[in-house]
């Protein structure tokens, strides 16, 4: 199992000056990684789905390592993720099976960063052209991170750039790579986010015992609601009571927004405050107060959280207010 899963899309690597320095200086400073070559794997040959699968399925951080080719990845890789990426395991009513996995997209741009934008020859940002990728993680349950791309990464000698500067840039562009990488494991910001995904993930199906909430509340917790303010686990199982007999099993909170800042005025370390918006779709019980009928709401919610010394998040205080 590696931590880290490069999938290297260009067609001919060996080939590319810049996508082979990259990938050198990836596989030097990252320790627990794996690169899949698709040129050498799947360029006359159909690909393996099954293996990719796995292969995406024992990673924590995913990266689509790819020249930018005519504003988007080369034929190669979109062929990979078309055959990979398949209903049922990366998106669909049971496509969860990347949720909560990091996604990096490691870029090689020929062009000069003057010519993206709207003054440029290429009119948009190399941001703007990467949406279809950024939604193809979010459809997945994939945490998308701020794509890294370096430009001027051509080489044609005697006419644009120097083989050793294009070298030279992609090490320094793997070494990013790998910088945020170590990030992506070891912030506390993005612990946080995952947990988020998985106290929502808990509450769209409303176990029978609030156990696994309530490892994760400081035994003082305020928990404020439309419903009442509420205190203690006590108070949040007094909550929760009233949650399962209004709402049934398999609701679907989706996370529009999330914003986390450390919480300076915190009592105690590792502070951090989250602001999140919050839309719930559910069915309703015909005794509850809803009679039965489905609803969608919207809520935006603060949380104060701490992370103690096992690593866990902990809730000190949960204020949900309606939009």
């Amino acid at each position: 199992m590696s931590k880290v899963l490069v999938i290297s899309g260009h067609p001919n690597l060996d080939q590319s000056n810049a996508n082979s320095a990259i990938l050198q200086s990836l596989t030097k400073r990252i320790d627990d990684i794996e690169v899949r070559r698709l040129d050498t794997l799947y360029s006359n040959n159909p690909i393996d789905v099954e293996a990719e699968q796995k292969a995406l399925l024992d990673a924590e951080v995913i990266v689509l390592q790819f020249p930018f080719y005519w504003y988007s990845v080369p034929a190669l890789l979109k062929r990979w993720i078309d055959q990979v990426f398949t209903y049922n395991f990366a998106f669909g009513p049971e496509g969860d099976k990347l949720a909560n996995k990091h996604f990096l997209l490691s870029i090689s741009v020929g062009g000069p960063k003057e010519s993206y934008g709207p003054l440029g020859y290429n009119h948009f940002s190399v941001e703007e052209f990467l949406r279809p990728l950024e939604q193809l993680a979010y459809l997945a349950k994939m945490q998308y991170h701020k794509p890294i791309y370096s430009h001027r990464m051509v080489y044609i000698e005697g006419v644009y750039n120097t083989l050793s500067d294009v070298q030279a840039r992609g090490d320094q562009h793997g070494k990013r790579v790998a910088d945020a990488i170590d990030v992506l494991m070891n912030s506390p910001e993005l612990r946080i986010k995952q947990f988020v995904t998985t106290w929502f993930g808990q509450f769209d199906q409303l176990p029978a015992s609030s156990e696994a909430f309530l490892s994760n509340l400081s035994e003082e917790v305020v928990w404020q609601a439309p419903e009442g303010r509420f205190q203690g686990h006590a108070g949040f199982n007094d909550w929760y009571a009233w949650a399962r007999k209004t709402f049934k099993p398999n609701c679907e909170h989706r996370v529009d927004q999330i914003d986390i800042k450390p919480d300076a005025d915190s009592a105690k370390p590792n502070g951090f405050i989250v602001d999140l918006r919050i839309n719930l779709r559910a069915d309703t019980f015909e005794s509850s107060d809803f009679n039965g009928e489905s609803v969608e709401v919207q809520v935006k919610e603060r949380w104060h959280v701490h992370i103690d010394t096992e690593d866990k998040v902990i809730i000190d205080s949960y204020v949900v207010s309606p939009l």
